[in-house]
């Protein structure tokens, strides 16, 4: 591969990235092969020592769109940054997307359980205060006001990790960012 054929494979594979950041990462590469060439390199040795121009590509797409991400939070922004990491190679894909996976899950579990509390609470005030079918006393014994109290609790328990598990987004936001920042700097090494 000579210089033309690196820089023709790079600029193809960054298509996507803005105008400036495309002149940047071309200048950077083409002025590798000027140093290369003063230092008596042949433009196939210089190609070998920067690798393969796809793999570079991927590299600063995931970059951008991590930066992206941290620039602008979104949930469309983090699965862009995420996928376009786990692009990078299978040993990405399992310690970024794993990780991941697992935490998604465990805030969409705490958001349901947080709503089926709240829904529970106030089913339970309502059926009291609107009357039932059958009387609560005659399956535990217990006054209607206690009911009322029992699920105001639930009620306050619910929103209380709804809260909770809001802040625990924005978190997870912050850290899956830094995570894939510092996987991009594991790789690059």
């Amino acid at each position: 591969m000579n210089k033309k054929e690196f820089i023709g494979i790079l600029r193809s594979n960054i298509k996507g990235l803005s105008q400036e950041e495309t002149d940047d990462i071309i200048y950077d590469y083409e002025e590798h092969f000027q140093i290369g060439e003063s230092k008596g390199k042949s433009e196939e040795e210089i190609c070998v020592e920067l690798g393969d121009p796809k793999s570079i590509a991927k590299m600063y797409k995931a970059n951008s769109t991590i930066e992206k991400a941290e620039n602008d939070p979104s949930t469309k922004n983090l699965f862009k940054a995420i996928l376009s990491a786990t692009a990078l190679g299978i040993f990405n894909f399992i310690i970024v997307l794993g990780p991941t996976v697992v935490s998604f899950f465990v805030l969409v579990l705490l958001y349901g359980i947080s709503i089926s509390l709240i829904l529970g609470g106030m089913e339970t005030i309502f059926n009291i205060t609107l009357g039932s079918f059958f009387p609560i006393e005659i399956y535990l014994g217990v006054n209607r006001i206690s009911y009322i109290f029992f699920g105001i609790g639930i009620v306050g328990l619910g929103l209380m990790i709804i809260i909770g598990t809001f802040y625990l987004s924005k978190l997870f936001y912050k850290l899956a960012v830094k995570y894939l920042k510092w996987n991009i700097n594991v790789i690059k090494k």
